[in-house]
């Protein structure tokens, strides 16, 4: 792919030697794109819009028999796929932009990806944000061959590129002939896919680095405080660590962490819980909880081997925890239209500091610190507590060992019932003590009360900021639930003073 100028936007240009390179360059273009994206097509009749729109749904749809066709005489169709419905315009037969709402284009389903061609008829109308893709055809080069320039306008633009960086990675990498098919995301930006190379399955991470913000405290911003890994080089440490412990972290295959692109492992889909709503199946908690004993039995590694240097784990200090306490106040108070005052913020940081104290005392091992339900998988076909597949550990420090406990037995995803988590906590406290380590369980408890309410505190704010600043309300409906944790873990005698300030400051979730 080439590189060149547009007016307004980053462009590139594609061959298209066939059929299959044409489907592969719209699985390409279809990895990439997101609820509410347009993508217009241009080119002359016969030009080979309509073959890449057929191609881009199909692989949507994950169903290469759909029927697609042109919608030159209905004008507008619309397509219910996976990730998010899909409309086919073609404004061939339209004089202006004036006749879109004819269609019905303003009525068109929510977060819908719009494929326009002809778009030029409305181009007083698009959106700033958009992907343009142009066909030409190249008859001297055979009748199948066509020329594709792709430019991305507004803030397409970083995406335009990173289709490019994408392909020249896979094909570099040996995966370029590899079906490509996206995963469900999760909470961050990362993208995943799963890529398909005969009978094998592999994981793409897409992880472009993220930028640090803006400084909040003494010069720093938020990521570097919280200590949140900023680009991929973690990640590759990290699993090489994981394994070396014997643990089923994911091996890496291949890794460019300047662009964080990694291909990895694939260790499949099945998880430790089951239904819907999900629940926890018991035996594969309790052998997640297993992982966590024996990773807690050994010190914590000083430094771990990275791609290009050693990598070394920070630890979980005061200002990490409080700052992420602070997402409650930040985040979740005026989510409930309660912003904190002065006074109470103050009092706030005061209490934490305290109920941190003994926290920071504490001895310290590997923390996971997202050690629950979604990035755990079941490895059926494994032994031990290999039969746990542990994902999303880029963000690993060095703390205490009842911060990955209360993440996984307060599962912020799933409802573990009170008795489940006691059940699985006292055999946690049993495996410890039978260890002869000199192991204090009226300590930990403490530890793991603390611990249980700065988490979820920290994911009470989270999930109020995915909704107010990402457009992601789907997490709220998680927040009855930690708020349920949250006060499990705040009943503990020494939390009261935290207890009584959250009585008189956080309301609760408005479905309570």
């Amino acid at each position: 792919m080439l590189l060149t100028s547009a007016a307004g936007g980053q462009s590139f240009a594609v061959t298209l030697a066939n059929e299959q390179a044409t489907a592969r360059f719209a699985a390409d273009i279809a990895c990439a794109l997101e609820p509410g994206d347009m993508v217009t097509l241009s080119g002359d009749l016969g030009a080979g819009k309509t073959a890449f729109a057929r191609a881009l749904i199909r692989h949507l749809a994950d169903d290469a028999t759909i029927e697609v066709p042109s919608p030159s005489f209905t004008l507008l169709q619309t397509y219910e796929l996976p990730r998010f419905p899909v409309v086919h315009v073609d404004l061939y037969r339209l004089s202006g932009a004036a006749e879109l709402s004819e269609l019905g284009f303003d009525d068109l389903p929510d977060k819908a990806v719009v494929l326009m061609e002809w778009a030029d008829r409305a181009a007083n109308v698009l959106p700033p944000d958009r992907l343009d893709i142009a066909f030409t055809l190249e008859p001297s080069r055979g009748r199948e061959v066509r020329h594709a320039r792709y430019t991305g306008y507004g803030s397409f633009a970083a995406r335009a590129e990173r289709i490019g960086l994408l392909r020249a990675f896979l094909d570099e990498a040996g995966f370029g002939a590899a079906e490509r098919r996206r995963l469900k995301g999760d909470a961050s930006t990362r993208i995943f896919e799963r890529l398909t190379r005969g009978a094998q399955t592999f994981v793409f991470m897409n992880a472009p680095a993220r930028p640090d913000g803006p400084p909040v405290r003494q010069g720093k911003p938020y990521s570097a405080i919280a200590h949140l890994a900023e680009d991929t080089v973690p990640y590759v440490a990290i699993a090489a660590g994981l394994r070396e412990r014997e643990i089923s972290a994911p091996v890496i295959l291949q890794a460019d962490t300047d662009r964080g692109l990694i291909v990895m492992e694939d260790l499949g889909d099945e998880q430790i819980v089951a239904g819907d709503p999900p629940a926890p199946i018991p035996a594969r908690y309790e052998a997640a909880l297993d992982l966590l004993l024996s990773l807690h039995r050994s010190p914590p590694p000083e430094r771990l081997a990275g791609p290009h240097a050693d990598y070394h784990l920070p630890r979980y200090d005061l200002e990490a925890f409080l700052i992420e306490a602070e997402l409650l106040l930040d985040w979740y108070l005026p989510h409930r239209q309660a912003p904190a005052s002065d006074s109470a913020r103050t009092a706030f940081s005061s209490l934490w500091r305290e109920a941190l104290a003994p926290v920071l005392d504490a001895p310290v091992t590997f923390v996971l610190r997202d050690y629950h339900s979604p990035n755990l998988l079941w490895l059926k076909d494994r032994a031990g507590t290999a039969r746990v597949g542990v994902l999303d550990f880029q963000d690993a420090v060095i703390g205490p060992a009842a911060y990955d406990v209360a993440s996984l037995l307060q599962d912020v995803r799933v409802d573990v019932p009170e008795s489940l988590e006691l059940a699985l906590l006292s055999r946690y406290v049993r495996g410890r003590l039978d260890g002869g380590e000199g192991f204090d369980a009226a300590s930990f408890a403490q530890l793991y009360a603390t611990l249980g309410a700065q988490r979820t505190t920290k994911v009470l704010g989270i999930f109020a900021r995915l909704d107010r600043r990402d457009g992601k309300p789907q997490y709220l409906r998680h927040i009855p639930r930690i708020w349920d944790y949250l006060h499990r873990s705040l009943a503990h005698p020494a939390l009261a003073p935290l207890k009584d300030w959250y009585a008189a400051n956080v309301p609760p979730p408005e479905t309570l």
